[in-house]
């Protein structure tokens, strides 16, 4: 679970996004991340218990930087407003499909997955192996307790069928998508509860199949 101090500081940070009040702030900065890396660190050991690629992998490896790159965006706000984390087998910067962590208050935290918008030739072969696999991949999606904590595949979708494919194939709901990603959201007041490294790990070991089958596809 996380201390209430860091979610207090979340909300806080998202009403004085600036740096004037993060530099009065530095101490409780740091037990932000130290509670947070403890989160994390949790989850780590959740997921190496399915793949052990996961085992010698760390909390900073896999925890995202709060400070935002501005330099190419309209909104200038110098931090995010959430603590992200990124766990893939090839670590945060694996080129593939993993899992991620998400904790915002105000309703928007989840842990998710999969993969966001692959590039060309990633979108192609997931789009192959969805075409040439679909009994198995739709039993993935459609599988009960993935229906449950997972309502849909998330991402934009082609408005047509892409080339190579008609609109009456059995996959093309999904041949569409420009992502392939999941998330469960994770309310507020489980956030400071006992138990939610288990949740997010029952979350992650749920969505393993999805993750593998995009994984191999690549």
């Amino acid at each position: 679970m996380l201390q209430v101090a860091t979610v207090h500081f979340l909300e806080q940070l998202a009403k004085n996004n600036n740096r004037q009040w993060f530099e009065t702030q530095k101490k409780e900065y740091a037990a932000v991340k130290t509670d947070y890396e403890q989160l994390v660190t949790e989850v780590l050991a959740g997921l190496a218990e399915e793949d052990s690629a996961f085992k010698d992998q760390t909390a900073k490896e896999c925890i995202m930087r709060i400070f935002r790159d501005v330099r190419f965006s309209k909104d200038k706000s110098p931090y995010k407003t959430n603590l992200g984390a990124g766990f893939s087998k090839g670590g945060r910067k694996f080129p593939g499909a993993g899992y991620y962590l998400h904790i915002e208050p105000g309703g928007r935290s989840f842990a998710g997955g999969g993969m966001w918008q692959p590039e060309g030739t990633q979108i192609k072969a997931l789009r192959q192996e969805i075409d040439y696999n679909f009994k198995e991949f739709g039993g993935i999606v459609n599988e009960k307790i993935f229906k449950k904590l997972f309502k849909q595949i998330d991402g934009d979708r082609l408005v047509k069928a892409p080339q190579g494919y008609t609109e009456d194939n059995p996959a093309i709901e999904y041949l569409k998508l420009k992502s392939f990603t999941v998330g469960h959201n994770i309310p507020d007041t489980d956030l400071t509860k006992k138990g939610l490294s288990k949740k997010i790990k029952e979350a992650f070991t749920t969505m393993k199949p999805f993750v593998d089958f995009l994984n191999n596809a690549l």
